[in-house]
């Protein structure tokens, strides 16, 4: 089930306010041009931000998540007709409907879409499903944290605290995040929301910190070969930003 951050309607239709800019998609959009892109599945697409700026460049997008909140968010947005929506688990391609199977050229997983998949089953799954999707020579690129690093200790109230005071954030105080366990790289945490009207909502996410090596081990099992492990430009040092290419025609595990 979709974390209630991307599900609950009372929160999902503030989630662009609080991501803010994302600066981090610029790499990406950067990256469909550099790899000669022509399709682009989003998987994980939430509300919709990437998939709407490929397809303002001309790409043709679809976008994949499991969220009904945060799909109907993107299907709101300019350019959104562009683009073609699904509500389904990754490890459902391609054989999500309506429409033909899907299809593409380039896969993309961006934020934390990489690391929700903690059980090492349903991550090569879903890697084996983006396999399936794309042609020998397709690539898949995604960004995954650093777990030296140990980003997460930067999670507490005193840290993440923001109140938002903008136009368009009617309902939505104040927010911030707190660790609620670290148990080896699976780390949980609670998102906490107050709105104008004093309810109290919570989200909570785990996140798999899994280590560059494990990752393209990974990817090797599904049937790619990793080309590139660069660092994310508005995370120097804090993420990993892997490349990896079809290697051969060969279907991924189901």
């Amino acid at each position: 089930m979709p974390d209630p951050i991307f599900a609950d309607p009372r929160l999902v239709a503030h989630y662009d306010a609080i991501e803010g800019a994302r600066p981090d998609l610029v790499a990406y959009l950067d990256m469909a041009a550099e790899l000669g892109a022509r399709t682009v599945l989003d998987i994980g697409c939430g509300t919709g931000t990437l998939a709407c700026q490929l397809a303002r460049r001309g790409y043709d997008v679809i976008g994949l998540d499991p969220a009904a909140g945060s799909l109907a968010v993107a299907r709101a947005k300019p350019g959104a007709d562009a683009v073609r929506w699904l509500q389904a688990e990754a490890t459902a391609l391609p054989d999500v409907g309506p429409g033909p199977p899907v299809t593409a050229d380039l896969v993309v997983m961006t934020g934390n879409v990489a690391q929700v998949f903690v059980v090492d089953d349903e991550w090569q799954r879903v890697l084996g499903a983006a396999r399936r999707v794309l042609p020998a020579g397709g690539h898949v690129v995604f960004e995954t944290r650093v777990p030296e690093r140990e980003g997460w200790r930067a999670w507490t109230r005193d840290q993440s605290y923001e109140r938002l005071d903008l136009p368009g954030t009617p309902g939505l105080r104040e927010h911030w995040v707190a660790v609620t366990s670290v148990a080896d790289d699976v780390v949980s945490f609670r998102w906490t929301f107050e709105l104008d009207d004093g309810q109290t909502v919570v989200s909570h996410s785990t996140l798999r910190f899994r280590s560059q090596e494990q990752v393209a081990a990974d990817l090797r099992d599904a049937g790619f070969e990793v080309v590139d492990v660069r660092e994310a430009p508005d995370r120097p040092g804090l993420e990993h930003v892997f490349v990896a290419v079809a290697a051969d025609a060969r279907a991924g595990p189901r």
